[in-house]
Protein backbone atom coordinates (compact mmCIF):
# COMPACT_ATOMS: atom_id res chain seq x y z
CA UNK A 1 0.00 0.00 0.00
CA UNK A 2 1.55 3.27 -1.21
CA UNK A 3 1.46 6.11 1.25
CA UNK A 4 4.00 8.35 -0.45
CA UNK A 5 2.99 11.97 -1.31
CA UNK A 6 2.99 11.73 -4.68
CA UNK A 7 0.65 9.00 -4.35
CA UNK A 8 -1.74 10.92 -2.26
CA UNK A 9 -1.72 13.78 -4.85
CA UNK A 10 -2.42 11.70 -7.39
CA UNK A 11 -5.20 10.05 -5.44
CA UNK A 12 -6.83 13.50 -4.57
CA UNK A 13 -6.44 14.51 -8.11
CA UNK A 14 -8.45 11.40 -9.17
CA UNK A 15 -11.09 11.58 -6.35
CA UNK A 16 -11.41 15.57 -7.48
CA UNK A 17 -12.19 14.22 -11.25
CA UNK A 18 -14.54 11.94 -10.14
CA UNK A 19 -16.21 14.24 -8.15
CA UNK A 20 -16.85 16.79 -10.81
CA UNK A 21 -17.33 14.88 -13.52
CA UNK A 22 -19.95 12.58 -11.83
CA UNK A 23 -21.75 16.63 -11.10
CA UNK A 24 -21.47 17.29 -14.75
CA UNK A 25 -23.47 13.96 -15.48
CA UNK A 26 -25.77 14.97 -13.11
CA UNK A 27 -26.13 18.64 -13.73
CA UNK A 28 -27.06 17.47 -17.72
CA UNK A 29 -30.02 15.73 -16.84
CA UNK A 30 -31.12 18.52 -14.22
CA UNK A 31 -30.21 21.08 -17.46
CA UNK A 32 -32.05 19.06 -20.21
CA UNK A 33 -35.27 18.40 -18.01
CA UNK A 34 -35.41 22.49 -17.07
CA UNK A 35 -35.06 22.93 -21.10
CA UNK A 36 -37.94 20.40 -21.14
CA UNK A 37 -40.21 22.23 -19.01
CA UNK A 38 -39.49 20.13 -15.86
CA UNK A 39 -39.64 22.71 -12.74
CA UNK A 40 -38.86 19.88 -10.32
CA UNK A 41 -34.83 19.92 -10.68
CA UNK A 42 -34.40 23.67 -10.52
CA UNK A 43 -36.62 23.86 -7.32
CA UNK A 44 -34.44 21.12 -5.93
CA UNK A 45 -31.19 23.40 -6.69
CA UNK A 46 -30.33 20.64 -9.18
CA UNK A 47 -29.52 22.81 -12.46
CA UNK A 48 -25.98 24.31 -11.15
CA UNK A 49 -22.55 23.39 -12.23
CA UNK A 50 -21.53 22.96 -8.41
CA UNK A 51 -20.31 19.28 -8.08
CA UNK A 52 -21.33 19.47 -4.38
CA UNK A 53 -25.15 19.84 -5.42
CA UNK A 54 -24.86 16.27 -7.22
CA UNK A 55 -22.47 14.59 -4.61
CA UNK A 56 -23.71 11.31 -3.01
CA UNK A 57 -21.65 11.63 0.42
CA UNK A 58 -21.34 7.45 -0.27
CA UNK A 59 -21.51 7.22 -4.15
CA UNK A 60 -19.03 10.42 -4.40
CA UNK A 61 -16.83 10.59 -1.67
CA UNK A 62 -16.26 7.48 0.45
CA UNK A 63 -16.62 4.63 -1.79
CA UNK A 64 -14.61 5.96 -4.58
CA UNK A 65 -12.09 7.43 -1.90
CA UNK A 66 -11.17 3.99 -0.96
CA UNK A 67 -11.00 2.61 -3.70
CA UNK A 68 -8.71 5.44 -5.34
CA UNK A 69 -6.67 5.65 -2.40
CA UNK A 70 -6.18 2.06 -1.28
CA UNK A 71 -7.40 -0.36 -4.16
CA UNK A 72 -6.10 1.88 -7.32
CA UNK A 73 -5.63 -1.43 -9.25
CA UNK A 74 -9.76 -2.61 -8.27
CA UNK A 75 -12.43 -1.79 -10.14
CA UNK A 76 -13.82 1.90 -9.73
CA UNK A 77 -17.40 2.66 -9.16
CA UNK A 78 -19.14 5.37 -7.79
CA UNK A 79 -22.40 7.41 -8.49
CA UNK A 80 -23.91 11.04 -7.87
CA UNK A 81 -26.94 12.46 -6.24
CA UNK A 82 -30.07 11.06 -8.84
CA UNK A 83 -31.81 13.80 -10.26
CA UNK A 84 -35.35 13.69 -9.64
CA UNK A 85 -37.69 14.56 -12.42
CA UNK A 86 -41.45 14.82 -12.63
CA UNK A 87 -42.28 14.37 -16.47
CA UNK A 88 -45.01 16.85 -16.38
CA UNK A 89 -45.94 16.91 -20.15
CA UNK A 90 -48.31 13.69 -21.06
CA UNK A 91 -47.84 14.41 -24.30
CA UNK A 92 -43.97 14.39 -25.11
CA UNK A 93 -43.30 11.80 -21.48
CA UNK A 94 -41.62 9.62 -23.16
CA UNK A 95 -39.52 11.94 -25.93
CA UNK A 96 -38.46 13.78 -22.72
CA UNK A 97 -37.15 11.10 -20.35
CA UNK A 98 -35.00 10.07 -23.57
CA UNK A 99 -33.63 13.19 -23.58
CA UNK A 100 -33.25 13.47 -19.95
CA UNK A 101 -31.50 10.48 -19.70
CA UNK A 102 -29.14 10.82 -22.81
CA UNK A 103 -27.86 13.98 -21.68
CA UNK A 104 -25.59 12.43 -18.58
CA UNK A 105 -23.49 10.68 -20.79
CA UNK A 106 -23.48 13.63 -23.21
CA UNK A 107 -22.13 15.65 -20.64
CA UNK A 108 -19.48 12.87 -19.89
CA UNK A 109 -18.64 13.41 -23.27
CA UNK A 110 -18.54 16.47 -24.34
CA UNK A 111 -16.06 17.10 -20.86
CA UNK A 112 -13.78 14.46 -22.35
CA UNK A 113 -13.54 16.23 -25.35
CA UNK A 114 -12.49 19.51 -23.64
CA UNK A 115 -9.57 17.51 -22.13
CA UNK A 116 -8.68 16.06 -25.30
CA UNK A 117 -8.84 19.98 -26.96
CA UNK A 118 -6.40 21.05 -24.07
CA UNK A 119 -4.10 18.66 -24.55
CA UNK A 120 -3.94 19.20 -27.73
CA UNK A 121 -4.06 23.38 -27.76
CA UNK A 122 -1.12 23.06 -25.18
CA UNK A 123 0.91 20.24 -26.95
CA UNK A 124 1.63 18.48 -23.61
CA UNK A 125 2.93 14.95 -23.96
CA UNK A 126 1.42 12.29 -21.26
CA UNK A 127 4.87 12.07 -19.38
CA UNK A 128 4.24 15.14 -18.16
CA UNK A 129 2.51 16.14 -14.86
CA UNK A 130 -0.61 18.23 -16.85
CA UNK A 131 -0.78 15.59 -19.75
CA UNK A 132 -0.99 12.41 -17.06
CA UNK A 133 -3.86 14.89 -15.18
CA UNK A 134 -5.59 15.71 -18.65
CA UNK A 135 -5.15 11.71 -19.87
CA UNK A 136 -6.96 11.22 -16.61
CA UNK A 137 -9.73 13.29 -17.32
CA UNK A 138 -10.33 12.28 -20.84
CA UNK A 139 -10.61 8.70 -20.42
CA UNK A 140 -12.18 8.92 -16.38
CA UNK A 141 -15.28 10.34 -18.40
CA UNK A 142 -15.06 8.54 -21.53
CA UNK A 143 -15.41 5.61 -19.04
CA UNK A 144 -18.53 7.19 -17.37
CA UNK A 145 -20.08 7.80 -20.79
CA UNK A 146 -19.71 3.93 -22.18
CA UNK A 147 -20.51 3.12 -18.24
CA UNK A 148 -23.28 5.04 -17.89
CA UNK A 149 -24.57 3.34 -21.24
CA UNK A 150 -24.75 -0.22 -20.19
CA UNK A 151 -28.34 -1.47 -20.21
CA UNK A 152 -28.12 -2.28 -16.50
CA UNK A 153 -30.42 -0.24 -13.86
CA UNK A 154 -29.71 1.82 -12.42
CA UNK A 155 -27.37 3.06 -15.05
CA UNK A 156 -28.83 5.59 -17.63
CA UNK A 157 -28.80 2.94 -20.52
CA UNK A 158 -31.33 0.59 -18.79
CA UNK A 159 -33.92 3.11 -18.67
CA UNK A 160 -33.34 4.37 -22.37
CA UNK A 161 -34.07 0.47 -23.54
CA UNK A 162 -37.27 0.78 -21.20
CA UNK A 163 -38.48 4.28 -22.94
CA UNK A 164 -37.33 2.63 -26.23
CA UNK A 165 -39.25 -0.81 -25.89
CA UNK A 166 -36.30 -2.69 -25.99
CA UNK A 167 -37.54 -3.68 -22.12
CA UNK A 168 -40.75 -4.52 -20.62
CA UNK A 169 -41.54 -3.18 -17.81
CA UNK A 170 -41.42 -6.08 -16.23
CA UNK A 171 -37.70 -6.49 -17.25
CA UNK A 172 -37.28 -3.16 -16.01
CA UNK A 173 -38.79 -4.08 -12.73
CA UNK A 174 -36.80 -6.84 -12.21
CA UNK A 175 -33.53 -6.16 -13.42
CA UNK A 176 -33.85 -2.91 -11.09
CA UNK A 177 -34.05 -5.45 -7.72
CA UNK A 178 -30.16 -7.23 -8.78
CA UNK A 179 -28.66 -4.62 -11.11
CA UNK A 180 -26.31 -2.87 -8.70
CA UNK A 181 -24.89 -6.48 -7.26
CA UNK A 182 -24.80 -7.16 -11.67
CA UNK A 183 -23.02 -4.45 -12.19
CA UNK A 184 -20.42 -4.93 -9.32
CA UNK A 185 -19.58 -8.13 -10.80
CA UNK A 186 -19.18 -7.00 -14.23
CA UNK A 187 -16.61 -4.15 -13.89
CA UNK A 188 -14.29 -6.66 -12.24
CA UNK A 189 -14.41 -9.31 -14.91
CA UNK A 190 -11.70 -8.78 -16.76
CA UNK A 191 -12.90 -9.62 -19.80
CA UNK A 192 -15.79 -6.95 -19.17
CA UNK A 193 -13.47 -4.62 -18.30
CA UNK A 194 -11.66 -5.39 -21.64
CA UNK A 195 -14.09 -4.85 -23.28
CA UNK A 196 -14.96 -1.23 -21.69
CA UNK A 197 -11.27 -0.46 -22.51
CA UNK A 198 -11.34 -1.50 -26.18
CA UNK A 199 -14.74 0.57 -26.70
CA UNK A 200 -12.94 3.80 -24.72
CA UNK A 201 -9.84 4.04 -26.86
CA UNK A 202 -11.70 2.96 -30.28
CA UNK A 203 -13.71 6.62 -29.36
CA UNK A 204 -10.66 8.22 -28.30
CA UNK A 205 -8.80 6.79 -31.10
CA UNK A 206 -8.49 9.85 -33.27
CA UNK A 207 -7.65 12.34 -31.01
CA UNK A 208 -5.17 10.05 -29.03
CA UNK A 209 -3.09 9.63 -32.98
CA UNK A 210 -2.35 13.91 -32.75
CA UNK A 211 -1.54 14.30 -29.47
CA UNK A 212 2.01 15.16 -29.65
CA UNK A 213 4.39 13.08 -27.96
CA UNK A 214 2.01 10.59 -26.83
Amino acid sequence: MDFSPEHLRWSLLQLILLVVSIGIHEFGHAWVADLRGDPLPRLQGRVTLNPLAHADPIGTLLIPGIMIFFSPGFGLIGWGKPVQISLPNPATRRMDDILITLAGPAMNLVLCLVFVLVGLALGVSFDGNLGRFLASGMLMNIGLFCFNLIPIPPLDGSRIFYRLGLYSLELFTTLSQYGFIILIILINLPGFSGVLRYLQLLILSPFLWVWPGR
